[in-house]
């Protein structure tokens, strides 16, 4: 097979030194499906890998990208043939296992979903990580008793990659959403996935009691810290809380009141470390009755492979709104 170029991150004297190179199959990390790729996206964590703006790899070198989709090219498994579509999502890629910022990748056989009936590779990958983990929060949500009926779900961090497939698979579902943002541009775009309103932070009363009054059926968190609080404090009787990132804070300061007088429930979601048959699952409804209403609208960009390195910043300094593909092949 011939050589192919790959972002590549190394780590050298303390400091992270990431760029193109060229590498052969037998170079990459083990595996027993090799995979021709054709596209994968850039997520937050994509962002703060290949520049060093946060310690996300837990070995060097490593080609960085979290996400792939592509054809399969050879296999040891004997689940997967030649020439099979397939898509990997997380499961180590950029952390300890090479990603998907390359030509070719390698990956472990229960890491790898045959891209479901009636998606693309594009699509897969404008769906990807951040819609992966948006389909299981809301699996979560409606498997512990989450209904249209209980009221709005209020969605925080609405113009990223995962705000903005939440709030159109969300409203795709029936719900009622409601979009924190901090971004008065993104409004057209929220109100255009399925937002019927929008909040901005700074004029939220964030209030201090252990219990205000409810507002929120349920709530998809993707900031952590005080707002996340804040929702602890004003979700309504029996409603989920999935708590997705930590843009603002890694830290929660709230009391056992909402859980033991409304009975909210506090769900969190890994969508790295996921059994394989709910992966399996999760895929199969986002090609199905979870399948994104407005993916020409959630891909605010596709990039060429060549353009990767430069899109990097938008995304430390929270610029981007939406997803961005970018076509590897």
């Amino acid at each position: 097979m011939k050589a192919f170029k790959a972002f590549r991150i190394h780590e050298r004297e303390g400091k992270i030194a990431a760029g193109f190179e060229t590498m052969d199959v037998e170079a990459l990390t083990p595996g027993e499906v090799v995979i021709r790729v054709q596209y994968s996206s850039i997520n937050y964590k994509d962002a703060l890998a290949g520049t060093g703006a946060g310690k996300i790899l837990r070995k060097y070198p490593l080609n960085g990208g979290i996400d792939l989709s592509g054809e399969v090219v050879s296999s040891t498994d004997a689940r997967y043939q030649p020439g099979q579509s397939v898509l990997v999502t997380g499961c180590g890629h950029s952390e300890t296992l090479d990603g998907g910022y390359a030509e070719y990748a390698r990956a472990v056989g229960d890491s790898v979903i045959p891209l479901p009936e009636g998606m693309s590779l594009f699509d897969a990958m404008a769906i990807g990580t951040a819609g992966f983990t948006t389909g299981l929060a809301i699996h979560r949500m409606e498997h512990n008793g989450q209904k249209p009926a209980m009221g709005p779900i209020v969605v925080t961090g609405a113009s990223g990659g995962v705000g903005t497939i939440a709030i159109d698979l969300l409203a795709g579902r029936g719900f009622e959403v409601v979009a924190v943002s901090g971004k008065p541009e993104a409004d057209a775009l929220l109100k255009s996935l399925g937002a019927s309103k929008i909040l901005r932070r700074q004029d939220i009363d964030l209030g201090k009691r252990p219990l205000e009054a409810a507002q929120w059926g349920g709530a998809i968190d993707n900031v952590g810290g005080e707002v996340l609080t804040w929702l602890t404090r004003t979700v309504d009787n029996w409603g989920n809380i999935v708590s997705i990132g930590l843009a603002a804070s890694h830290k929660l300061e709230t009391t056992v009141m909402p859980f033991i007088l409304r009975g909210v429930s506090l769900l969190g979601v890994n969508s790295s470390a996921m059994p394989r048959d709910v992966r399996l699952s999760i895929w199969k409804r986002l090609a199905t009755d979870l399948k994104p209403r407005h993916l020409d609208k959630l891909v605010t960009r596709t990039i060429p492979f060549d353009e990767l390195p430069s899109a990097f910043d938008g995304y430390i300094q929270n610029r981007i709104q939406g997803r961005t593909v970018v076509k590897i092949a």
